[in-house]
C-alpha cells in the first residue's frame, strides 16, 4: 500500500500513572504525532497526571480487554507502542494477587495479540520502524545478597506475587518476539522516585507522613537496599529503547544510588527539617514495625546495557531529585489529597507470612 499514510502515533498503555505520564511528557518533547494514552484511570493513575496538551489522546480502557484494546489500535495506528500499564504495588499484591495477575499477564497477553495483529498489516518502513517496549522492574530477578547486581543474563526469581506476575509478563512478551516475530524491547527499571508517585510508595508515603506528625513506619529495621532512579531518567530511557532499541534486547535503568531505605527515610526527615522547621527533628517520628512477608533485602542495576546499547545515563543525582520530589509534593496539596482519600495513608501487605527479605518501588513502610 504505497499511498497508506506513515504511522505517528505512540500509544503509551498506562500512561495517566506515575512513570507512565512522565513518558507522555518525553515524547511530547521528542517526536511530532500523537500520544495516545490508554489507561483505566484505577486510584494510581489521573487525568490531572497529564499535560494538558491537544496531542494527548485519553482512551479509557482496561488492558485486558480484547475489544477495547483492538479498536485503540485500529482507530489510532501507533507507529509503536510503551507498555507501562501494570499493577506495581508489592504489598497490595499480598492482599489481592489474582488482580496483579490478570492485570499484569492476562493484560500483557491482550496487548501483545493487538499489537501482533497490527504489526501484520505494516509494510516497509513502518512495518521495519514498530517496536513494542515491554516496560518490567529489577524484582523479577529476586534478592541479591552484599555484592553484585542484576544484569539482562541474571536469573529469574521473583518472590513476590506482583514480581512474579511481572516476570510472566516478561516471559509473554519474549515469546511472543520469538514465536511471532513481534519486535519487542524488554526494560527492567530500578525503584523509580519522583513527583506523582502514589502516596502508598515510600518516599511521597513517609513525607506526607512526616508533614502530618504521624510515625513513619519502618519495615524490620530498615536495612533493606535499593537502587534509586529519577523518573524523568528513566523515562529517557524508556522512549530512547522505543525510537532506537533492537528488537529482541533487553535494557536495565538504574540510577547508580543504592540507599537502605532508613537512610532515605533519614534523607527525607533532615530535608523535612529544613523546610518545615516547627516539626523537627522528624527524624524522631521513625518507627520500626514488622517487616513484610517475603521482604528481598538488596536490588541493584548494572545498567552498562543501556549505556552501550541506547547512549543512555541518569542526568539527576539521587540528592538533586530527592530535593526536588520534596518540593513538588510540598506544593502539591490539592493533589495529593486527591491520591490519598478516604483510604488515608495505612500500611497494606501484613497478610501472610514467611522469611523477611523486599520489593522495588516499596510502598508505604519500606
Amino acid at each position: 500500500m504505497p499511498n497508506a499514510p506513515q504511522p505517528t502515533s505512540t500509544l503509551v498503555t498506562g500512561g495517566a500513572g506515575f512513570i507512565g505520564s512522565a513518558v507522555v511528557r518525553e515524547l511530547l518533547r521528542r517526536t511530532d504525532g500523537p500520544v495516545v494514552v490508554l489507561d483505566a484511570l484505577t486510584y494510581a493513575g489521573g487525568r490531572d497526571n497529564l499535560p494538558d496538551d491537544p496531542r494527548v489522546v485519553l482512551v479509557e480502557a482496561d488492558v485486558a480487554d480484547p475489544a477495547a484494546v483492538a479498536h485503540a489500535f485500529a482507530a489510532h495506528a501507533p507507529a509503536r507502542v510503551l507498555h507501562l500499564a501494570a499493577e506495581s504495588h508489592v504489598d497490595r499484591s499480598i492482599d489481592g494477587p489474582l488482580a496483579f495477575v490478570r492485570t499484569n499477564v492476562v493484560g500483557t497477553a491482550t496487548l501483545l495479540e493487538a499489537a501482533r495483529a497490527h504489526h501484520a498489516g505494516l509494510e516497509g518502513a513502518p512495518r521495519r520502524a514498530f517496536r513494542f517496549v515491554h516496560v518490567s522492574t529489577d524484582e523479577v530477578f529476586g534478592s541479591l545478597g552484599d555484592e553484585g547486581a542484576f544484569t539482562p543474563a541474571s536469573p529469574y526469581d521473583p518472590r513476590s506475587p506482583y514480581s512474579a506476575s511481572k516476570a510472566g509478563s516478561d516471559h509473554l512478551a519474549r515469546a511472543w518476539q520469538h514465536t511471532f516475530g513481534l519486535p519487542v524491547v524488554v526494560t527492567n527499571c530500578s525503584n523509580n522516585y519522583g513527583p506523582r508517585q502514589h502516596p502508598e510508595k515510600l518516599i511521597p508515603h513517609m513525607v506526607l507522613r512526616a508533614l502530618a506528625g504521624d510515625p513513619l513506619p519502618v519495615y524490620g529495621r530498615g536495612l533493606n537496599v535499593r537502587d534509586w532512579l529519577h523518573v524523568d531518567d528513566h523515562a529517557r530511557g524508556l522512549v530512547d529503547a522505543a525510537l532506537h532499541g533492537a528488537p529482541g534486547a533487553t535494557y536495565l535503568f538504574g540510577g547508580g544510588a543504592e540507599r537502605t531505605n532508613l537512610d532515605v527515610v533519614r534523607t527525607l526527615c533532615a530535608l523535612l527539617d529544613d523546610r518545615q522547621p516547627e516539626g523537627a527533628p522528624h527524624e524522631e517520628l521513625v518507627a520500626f514495625v514488622t517487616d513484610r512477608p517475603g521482604h528481598d533485602h538488596r536490588y541493584a542495576i548494572d545498567a552498562s546495557s543501556a549505556k552501550a546499547g541506547l547512549g543512555w545515563a541518569p542526568a539527576r543525582t539521587f540528592e538533586e531529585g530527592l530535593a526536588e520530589t520534596v518540593d513538588w509534593y510540598l506544593a502539591h496539596a490539592d493533589w495529593v489529597r486527591r491520591r490519598v482519600g478516604a483510604e488515608g495513608l495505612r500500611r497494606l501487605g501484613t497478610v501472610g507470612g514467611g522469611a523477611s527479605g523486599g520489593a522495588s518501588g516499596a510502598g508505604g513502610a519500606a
